[in-house]
């Protein structure tokens, strides 16, 4: 704060000398003063204190401590309070901000070796006091950051010293590290960035391709970044904590998203669960060396939908809108990563290429030095008469001048006079010991290295190349991707909103809400869902749940509404209010205007509802119709079946029941669901199901119906087909459960070593129970599974004691009758088995999208379940369990109909 006020007033005093001298009048006008004032201190502010240079992707804070680390590197380390304290010497800010830019530089763990408590970024635990902490260059540091002879230097603010204006960086550093801060007017906000993926986006680079750079945050987790718009101003990354299921009652967070901590992280939790937002028993953080914050469900609370609400309502996921800003001559400019790169990658080029100019310059005059003593010696210069009785030192250049005119041709420059002052400077001893032979191999030596640099000048790029896969190599080890590269489902909180309210109803005065407990109780609900109103007079309306709301007197039916369901079908008969006329109709509620009404007929005035249901599942009842007694009717009551009539749009106005009066209608029976099974995909990418034809088809699901899953370590579980579920986990198997289905399954037991074929159908069991299906002891291994109706594998076996290896093509339905679940199976050989890989079966055949795919693993003998071959463990070749999560084996059930789609609300 001292620094920016003595700025403000030398800025005052300069501008009121200036007033004085345009004026003689006493009176000063502040036209223009305080504008000059501001932009004078944002400049400095921008250009000094916030925003990082693109050259070297430091601040001049940062960059201060890094010089003040290279002017005290002894190779020791050193105590921060020391280098803070000759940092001071180039900065005028204070020590505070100087440790606490060492810190943060430190904490990133590139440039300093720390040693003692530095803190930890991902915890929020601050480092030890200056005092206790020491640092020193890293290796890194030394080699990529710093060279005196390829330095612009400049003067320090108090004019005693000389500190770097950039340093020669020869990385991209800016984006390795990331950059944050905020100045007047504007701030900057970089991401850091994959250490060995900017090496191969500079490689890109130099190889005339664009580059594609995507953040890589070092607190690991998941990232979107659909929206990252090359790092520059309107982009956007949404990043995810990494959450696991530990079980059905126990979630495990273990990766946090960029920007957050462990600690704010789990505030954020409490808070949502103390806002009834989730429901948790508890919650501990057992984070060490890496991270764990464990979450303990409430009874009945699903894991699946806790985590989607952990992404809803928490710090679990976060939104980051970068905003890269760099200073390039001396003014801020706004650009993209990509764009940086390719900067910093020139610019490493012309800084290497600077360097071996150095080189070649200093090769050349040693050579040159080495030629002159090796003339100056070998043709006894130094003993010539003119030379021994040259009185002063101009005598003696015109003499060497004249002794030395023969040779001139062979110098790549002019002799100057201060060559002749090294050489006559050389003692008389080393004179007479020269040793021309040696002399001779070093400058051969010398020319071989010029040949070598000049060399290198010619083919800089493939030089520049070889340097970043230099760096590669020596630096990156343990710098490999962190954060996981993911496309997001949007999370609609009103759909994993726990119920923490409860709405009631007054259907005579027309209220609803929470807060009105002495009335008619109708649900459950969460205190950010909307709530759908039908009102006896044919009007509907959808409103956000409040705590206390008039929607209209007369209400029928009030119930929570959910967007975009087009599985609940409500049932009406109304008359019309202008021909008394009555309707019937079928209809869903997917896309409304919150808090505007809407009819459910054509709204005439005197509009009545006969009948009203609300069907979940597109229940269709039947009802009795009566009208009432007339001249021209004979039939004066019959039965209506809603099952008869179409499910059509909001809009429509529906079939006529009866041009006259109707006198009463009746319930009569309930009915079943008229609506077709719910058709359900598998979206590998996100990991979820869905509805709308993304991914993997699985197939069409009733209510009762379930997905069986099917892990590498041999056990299985049904899940439900609700759209909340998570699949994180590699899968062997997905697929819709069909009880009679045989399958075919090879394993190890792990106690004998002895491979197993056995053929079952998997037992039902409730959803969510894990049941083994193979040995349990220690080393058994799940090889393959099939349910075709013949499966057959190609066996590499070692036959006799000769250990001869031999292949054969092996049907398993030969070796074993279908038998239960726990059975252990028959051997698959009585030889020594090396490999097992199944070749084909007849319902891996059918399948239409993957004919040529199982043709193909006949020919090569590569299993169909395997996307990219196969691994060999415990000296048997089994299917990878990266390679087999998912196959889906209903080709029967693949229905590709185009699907009605829904507007959202």
């Amino acid at each position: 704060m001292s620094e920016e006020t003595n700025f403000s007033e030398e800025s005052h005093d300069e501008n009121l000398n200036g007033a004085e001298h345009e004026s003689n009048s006493t009176t000063i006008p502040l036209s223009g003063l305080y504008e000059n004032w501001f932009l004078d201190y944002a400049s400095y502010v921008i250009l000094d204190r916030a925003v990082p240079h693109i050259n070297d992707g430091f601040k001049p804070v940062q960059r201060r401590i890094l010089h003040s680390l290279k002017e005290m590197d002894d190779g020791r380390y050193n105590k921060a309070a020391n280098v803070i304290g000759n940092t001071m010497k180039y900065h005028p800010h204070g020590d505070a901000s100087i440790g606490d830019a060492m810190v943060q530089i430190g904490q990133k763990d590139l440039l300093i070796d720390c040693q003692g408590n530095w803190g930890d970024p991902i915890t929020g635990d601050s480092a030890a006091a200056p005092r206790y902490i020491e640092g020193r260059l890293s290796k890194f540091a030394n080699e990529v950051v710093f060279n005196p002879d390829t330095t612009e230097w400049q003067l320090s603010y108090d004019g005693r010293n000389k500190e770097p204006v950039t340093l020669p960086v020869k990385f991209p550093l800016l984006l390795t590290q990331g950059a944050e801060g905020i100045a007047v007017g504007l701030a900057t906000k970089i991401m850091p960035h994959n250490f060995v993926e900017l090496i191969d986006g500079s490689v890109q680079v130099l190889k005339g391709e664009r580059p594609n750079l995507v953040p890589d945050f070092p607190t690991g987790g998941f990232a979107d970044v659909t929206n990252y718009n090359e790092g520059r101003r309107g982009g956007k990354i949404r990043v995810r904590a990494k959450i696991e299921e530990r079980d059905k009652k126990t979630l495990a967070i273990t990766e946090i998203p960029f920007g957050t901590t462990t600690g704010s992280l789990i505030d954020s939790v409490i808070a949502a669960n103390d806002k009834g937002k989730i429901k948790i028993k508890k919650i501990e953080d057992n984070t060490a060396e890496k991270v764990e914050i464990i979450v303990h469900l409430a009874p009945g609370i699903s894991p699946d939908v806790t985590i989607d609400a952990l992404f809803a309502f928490t710090g679990c996921e976060t939104s980051i809108s970068p905003n890269t800003c760099v200073i390039i001559d001396n003014k801020p400019h706004f650009m993209s990563v990509n764009d940086i790169l390719i900067e910093n990658t020139k610019q490493t080029k012309a800084l290497l290429k600077l360097e071996l100019e150095i080189k070649l310059h200093e090769l050349q005059e040693k050579i040159f030095f080495s030629s002159l003593l090796k003339i100056f010696i070998q043709e006894g210069m130094y003993k010539h008469n003119d030379y021994e009785n040259a009185g002063d030192f101009d005598t003696v250049v015109q003499v060497l001048n004249r002794l030395f005119e023969p040779f001139f041709p062979q110098f790549y420059r002019e002799i100057q006079p201060e060559d002749y002052k090294r050489l006559i400077d050389k003692p008389m001893s080393s004179i007479t010991r020269f040793d021309v032979k040696k002399a001779d191999e070093q400058m051969k030596a010398l020319e071989d290295d010029i040949k070598d640099v000049r060399r290198n000048l010619k083919n800089l790029t493939e030089f520049t190349i070889n340097w970043f896969e230099h760096l590669r190599s020596k630096y990156a080890k343990g710098r490999e991707r962190k954060t996981e590269i993911r496309i997001f489902d949007k999370v609609e909180a009103a759909q994993v909103a726990l119920a923490n309210a409860k709405l009631y109803v007054n259907r005579e005065e027309g209220f609803i809400g929470t807060g009105m407990r002495k009335d008619e109780f109708v649900s459950e609900c969460s205190d950010i869902d909307d709530i759908i109103v039908f009102r006896a007079d044919g009007k509907y309306v959808v409103t956000k749940i409040q705590d206390k709301v008039f929607v209209g007197k007369d209400i029928i039916h009030v119930a929570v509404f959910k967007k975009g369901d087009d599985r609940t079908v409500y049932n009406a008969i109304y008359k019309d209010g202008d021909t008394g006329t009555s309707f019937i109709k079928r209809f869903s509620v997917t896309a409304v205007t919150r808090d505007k009404e809407y009819d459910i007929g054509k709204g005439g005035k005197g509009t009545k509802i006969l009948h009203f249901s609300a069907n979940p599942n597109g229940e269709a009842e039947v009802v009795n119709i009566q009208l009432k007694p007339h001249t021209k009717l004979r039939k004066l009551t019959f039965d209506l079946d809603f099952a008869e009539i179409a499910i059509k749009g909001r809009a429509s106005q529906g079939n006529i029941v009866s041009k006259f009066p109707l006198k009463k209608v009746t319930f009569k029976s309930a009915g079943v669901s008229t609506l077709a099974g719910r058709k359900i995909w598998f979206d590998d990418v996100l990991k979820r199901l869905n509805a709308d034809e993304r991914g993997v088809y699985l197939g069409e699901f009733n209510a009762e119906d379930k997905i069986l899953l099917v892990y590498p370590d041999g056990s299985y579980e049904f899940s439900s087909f609700d759209l909340s579920n998570h699949f994180d986990t590699t899968l062997v198997k997905m697929e819709k459960y069909t009880p009679k289905q045989v399958y075919a399954a090879v394993h190890k037991d792990g106690k004998t070593g002895t491979y197993y074929v056995k053929r079952f159908t998997f037992d039902d069991q409730p959803i969510g129970k894990r049941m083994s299906f193979i040995s349990d002891a220690p080393g058994s291994a799940l090889i393959l599974l099939s349910n075709g109706d013949n499966p057959i594998v190609k066996l590499d076996i070692l036959k006799g004691k000769s250990q001869t290896p031999e292949s054969m093509e092996q049907p398993l339905n030969e070796i074993i009758d279908v038998k239960g679940i726990k059975a252990q199976g028959n051997r698959l050989s009585f030889h020594t088995v090396k490999a097992v890989t199944l070749l084909s079966t007849e319902k891996d055949l059918a399948r239409g999208d993957a004919k040529e795919e199982a043709a193909e693993a006949v020919d090569t003998g590569e299993t169909p379940l395997a996307s990219e071959g196969t691994e060999e463990i415990n000296s048997v070749e089994t299917t990878s369990s990266s390679d087999v999560s998912l196959e889906i084996t209903n080709p029967e059930d693949i229905n590709l109909d185009d699907q009605g789609q829904t507007s959202l609300f």
